[in-house]
């Protein structure tokens, strides 16, 4: 440890500082603050999910109020406008909030409601990324991969600053989370973090260049009067030209609204097409048993 910088005591160079309050810059702040608001809200009747711990949920059977938690930005929705507003102004009554109104823009995700329900998308994210990666002039283009080319780790000579490659593929992830059409991509790209090539740098810039065309595709979640749980999965197998590993994928919706998603290479060699897609379809259940579990906690068991 270290002295922090405009109090450095010349006489006294090997002493420190006794901390006698969090700062918000420790590492440890956040796990704090959730620890003070996880009691409180604990003493007010709520109860922690289980199956995400992050989410806390208050249920009679008239009143439901559901507050999600990021360290210091807080979603709360439920079924009574007026029990929220007490919510909200007790929890202000404990803690310093900002009150930012109807939900439109949370963790760089934009949200936009119509008749038909709310759409979620990351037009801003995405801008900011070409921005700041030089990459705003490109020409938009229709795909994010090139179809039938499967990149391998020979292609291409290594490139000389891999650390721009990694930076933008680290900010390509973040996307993924309301671009279920780049799941694939970015998890292929991902791949070659250790030794990119001018051949993975080819087909990154192709991913922003689809996202140039589509800025303002993203989630729509709509209503429905059936709320079925659905599972989807597939895989590919043997297709990665250097390990020979299946990549698999599902998807879940709930109703009509796609609600998660997953593209990845199976850890193992599959020895049978047949085995590659037992093993897609493991996660794709275990996905659908811990959304089961999730909705369960809520009073609200789907079949």
């Amino acid at each position: 440890m270290e002295q922090p910088q405009g109090f450095i005591d010349q006489d006294k160079p090997d002493f420190v500082c006794k901390l006698s309050k969090s700062l918000y810059v420790l590492k440890q702040a956040p796990r704090a603050w959730f620890d003070s608001l996880k009691a409180t809200l604990l003493r007010w009747k709520f109860q922690n999910s289980k199956a995400d711990s992050s989410l806390f949920f208050y249920k009679t059977p008239q009143v439901v109020i559901l507050v999600l938690i990021y360290v210091d930005d807080i979603i709360v929705t439920g079924n009574s406008s007026s029990d929220l507003k007490k919510f909200t102004t007790r929890l202000n009554d404990h803690f310093a909030l900002k009150d930012l109104g109807p939900l439109s823009f949370f963790l760089g995700i934009e949200v936009h409601r119509d008749d038909t329900g709310i759409y979620l998308n990351q037009a801003r994210y995405i801008k900011e990324l070409l921005i700041k990666t030089g990459m705003k002039h490109l020409k938009p283009c229709s795909t994010p991969m090139i179809v039938g080319k499967m990149l391998s780790k020979s292609d291409g000579e290594p490139l000389d600053n891999p650390t721009a490659y990694r930076s933008v593929i680290g900010g390509l992830q973040y996307l993924t989370h309301t671009r279920p059409d780049l799941s694939f991509a970015i998890n292929k790209l991902s791949q070659f973090l250790q030794v990119p090539t001018t051949a993975h740098w080819s087909a990154m810039k192709r991913v922003l260049r689809y996202l140039k065309g589509t800025l303002h595709h993203g989630l729509h979640i709509k209503y429905s009067e059936k709320l079925p749980l659905t599972g989807y999965s597939d895989a590919d197998w043997a297709c990665c030209p250097d390990d020979r590993r299946s990549v698999a994928g599902y998807c879940v919706y709930l109703g009509d609204t796609l609600v998660s998603w997953l593209s990845k290479k199976q850890a193992v060699v599959s020895r049978s097409s047949t085995e590659s897609e037992y093993r897609a379809l493991a996660h794709v259940a275990a996905e659908i048993s811990w959304t089961q579990s999730l909705l369960k906690e809520f009073g609200f068991p789907l079949p």
